[in-house]
């Protein structure tokens, strides 16, 4: 996953010493019940679409950006299923960081395009019925998936999607 121009500067300062950071994931769902999934290029796993907000933007824009940047969908947010602090993270090189986790669930935009691989960060996407995900799929994108499948069932508030743009 590319590392965001303001980690690597702040990388610079502070070394491989823990970092408090903000990422987003959404579930994508389309009509059919489908889930829009990702193989990452980092670690070669299937998962939701997931990144990290740039400085001063907002949880729901950046994973509107993000999905579009990674799968060429653009999406519509139906609401936020989860916020939490993740487990403690070290990466191969070193570096630290403990995620908190902004979770939300969408659908295709009207006239969203089909997906595809649009950077580098994942080597497929694809869209899976509940059935028949792919393997290896991140522990994390079942949680996630869980999570937005609940909602959908019973959304929950503060939910209302406009307080994520």
């Amino acid at each position: 996953m590319a590392t965001p121009e303001f980690i690597l500067a702040l990388r610079e300062r502070i070394g491989h010493d823990q970092l408090w950071l903000p990422g987003v994931s959404v579930v994508v769902i389309d009509e059919d019940g489908r889930l829009l999934l990702g193989r990452r290029a980092d670690n070669d796993q299937w998962a939701v679409i997931s990144g990290i907000p740039e400085p001063g933007e907002q949880p729901g824009a950046a994973a509107v950006r993000e999905c579009l940047e990674e799968t060429g969908v653009a999406i519509e947010l139906l609401g936020l299923t989860h916020v939490g602090a993740g487990a403690p993270k070290t990466f191969a090189n070193g570096d630290r960081c403990v995620f908190m986790d902004i979770d939300f669930v969408a659908r295709p935009a009207a006239g969203a395009g089909p997906a595809r691989v649009a950077d580098d960060e994942s080597t497929e996407v694809g869209w899976f019925a509940p059935g028949e995900l792919p393997d290896p799929l991140m522990d994390s994108a079942r949680r996630r998936i869980a999570a937005a499948r609940a909602w959908l069932t019973s959304p929950a508030a503060p939910t209302a999607p406009a307080a994520f743009d």
